[in-house]
């Protein structure tokens, strides 16, 4: 019986399980994260108040995964400018991480307004964040454009899982405050925006990359060992 690589095991198991409730395909409205970007709610409660009377446990869980949400959004911007640096010339793969950039751009405008939105201090890595992000995507770059797609299925495989387990660990917070309800979905939304570049990583070749399964053993070792620095420092 052939063995599938796996990246290949772990994302076709990953994928649909968390698309099972994907905001892209139910929502009928704005996006969540619309609420930071538009002036109209500029003072809505969602978007201006953290929870208070919540357990110190709860409380450091909070403030623990934005941190690392907000650090890891800094850290995909400056692996996609470095993959453009190298790539952005290229007339099929420019515009494919352009495109996954900007959205990119926007998760981290949300994410910096949650940061201040909730008081939660930032990562005392976040020059690590930018400066590795950005070694990756140009290192992966020049390694060609399979083994940057390569590197973005791998990264995005990781903060998809990381997303679809701060929401199950959000479940502790009071459902009845305002800003809970739009976190959630925010987080929604950004996890299904990550799955999204996984699969575009996929369909434009990330699996013929050469020596795939060690790259994408390192670069996932890489993120995980990141997430888990961010939540303490």
């Amino acid at each position: 019986m052939l063995a599938l690589p796996r990246s290949v095991c772990r994302r076709s198991v990953l994928a649909p399980a968390l698309r099972a409730h994907s905001t892209h395909a139910t929502a009928t409205g704005p996006l969540a994260s619309t609420a930071y970007v538009d002036p109209a709610r500029s003072q809505d409660p969602s978007v201006l108040t953290t929870p208070e009377s919540i357990p110190p446990d709860a409380r450091e869980e909070l403030e623990s995964a934005l941190r690392v949400d907000q650090a890891g959004e800094l850290a995909a911007n400056w692996i996609y400018k470095g993959q453009h640096n190298v790539l952005g010339r290229d007339p099929a793969t420019g515009p494919l991480i352009q495109d996954m950039w900007d959205q990119e751009k926007k998760h981290l405008t949300v994410m910096n307004k949650m940061q201040i939105q909730h008081r939660v201090r930032p990562t005392l890595l976040w020059e690590f964040a930018r400066l590795g992000g950005y070694g990756l995507g140009a290192v992966t770059a020049l390694m060609g454009r399979e083994a940057a797609m390569a590197c973005t299925e791998a990264v995005e495989t990781v903060i998809g899982e990381h997303y679809d387990d701060q929401l199950k660990a959000f479940e502790q917070l009071p459902p009845d405050h305002p800003s809970v309800p739009l976190l959630k979905e925010v987080i929604k939304e950004f996890r299904d925006d990550e799955l999204e570049h996984l699969d575009i990583a996929v369909e434009n070749d990330s699996q013929k990359a050469p020596a795939h399964a060690l790259l994408s053993t390192v670069v996932g070792a890489g993120c995980k060992v990141a997430i888990e620095l961010c939540k303490r420092f």
